[in-house]
């Protein structure tokens, strides 16, 4: 698997897209984060391996805790690869602001 497929399977997860956001704000032992899912710490564990393999986070040993934090990098490959896609996202906005517009005055003529 590439390593974008490998970031965005990984964030197809809202468990471990929350994780990634929770060590984005700072730095947190996996005890700390099995505590906010009501799942086991053995399936939290899984989630941040599975953001590691992405490298999307780090794990650090402190004593007898792993603690996990953010590893942005292989985020803004990402960025970069969904950056490709604005023209044409913007594209089809345009142009639904514009079918939205000439449907509202379309309704206000009607209404005269």
């Amino acid at each position: 698997m590439g390593q974008l497929d490998s970031i965005f399977s990984s964030l197809g997860d809202p468990t471990r897209r929350d994780i990634l956001q929770r060590v984005a704000k700072k730095s947190l032992n996996i005890g700390e984060l099995a505590r906010s899912y009501p799942v086991s710490f053995a399936a939290v564990a899984k989630h941040i391996q599975v953001l590691a393999q992405a490298r999307l986070v780090t794990k650090t040993r402190q004593g007898k805790l792993q603690v996990v934090s953010i590893n942005a990098a292989p985020l803004n490959s990402a960025m970069r690869y969904l950056e490709q896609y604005r023209p044409l996202w913007e594209q089809r906005l345009d142009r639904l602001g514009a079918f939205l517009e000439s449907t509202t005055k379309g309704r206000d003529h009607e209404a005269d």
